[in-house]
């Protein structure tokens, strides 16, 4: 699919929707073991919790990853922290956020879609620290396999290329957008094991 605005939007309901689809369904069954006769309750409780509490950390994320920000709008510190923390629970990919301060949160949300590049990246998990010197931004992700589909990056590094776009990539088309928004452009350096994003 080729980048348009509407393309883009319908593109990201896409993949909001298949990533709650996951939690969401969990919920489902365990309402539906919980319903069965004989059973204490307590692991289908455990069940729901968790998935709940995933689905929440998953749409408070794509608040920021997906949702306007104005260029006078700020995202507090602790919120943030609160967000990645809860993200992070029962993952295999880890976020090292050392950046303690109230952002802008159009920086935020470049910064949050970025991730999203990293947890693609990184199907079988891994590490992001993220940083913040003034305004510059530094993303740097290790893991001891990574796809290499070079195809998802020049999305990054050319996106007016008219690359193909698909739900599951639809982050990293975004974020030079939004990048773009804030004037900013992101710098992409990676090896098989390692990348680095500067914004």
């Amino acid at each position: 699919m080729e980048k348009t605005q509407d393309n883009l939007v319908a593109l990201v309901g896409s993949r909001i929707c298949h990533d709650l689809i996951s939690p969401i369904g969990a919920i489902s069954n365990g309402v539906e073991l919980m319903s069965m006769a004989g059973s204490s309750g307590e692991q289908e409780l455990a069940l729901i919790t968790e998935s709940v509490e995933n689905a929440n950390a998953r749409i408070r994320f794509f608040r920021v990853a997906f949702g306007v920000a104005h260029a006078d709008q700020m995202l507090g510190g602790r919120e943030i922290a609160g967000i990645l923390s809860d993200l992070s629970k029962g993952s295999r990919f880890s976020i090292n956020w050392q950046v303690g301060t109230d952002l802008p949160r159009a920086e935020a949300r470049v910064a949050f879609l970025l991730l999203l590049c990293f947890e693609t990246a990184m199907p079988f998990g891994g590490e992001c620290t993220v940083t913040r010197d003034g305004e510059s931004w530094k993303l740097e992700g290790t893991a001891p396999k990574m796809r290499q589909e070079d195809g998802h990056w020049v999305l990054i590094t050319d996106p007016d290329g008219g690359h193909e776009i698909s739900a599951s990539i639809v982050h990293f088309a975004l974020a030079p957008d939004v990048a773009s928004r804030i004037d900013r452009q992101i710098r992409v350096e990676r090896d098989p094991t390692w990348i680095c994003l500067t914004f």
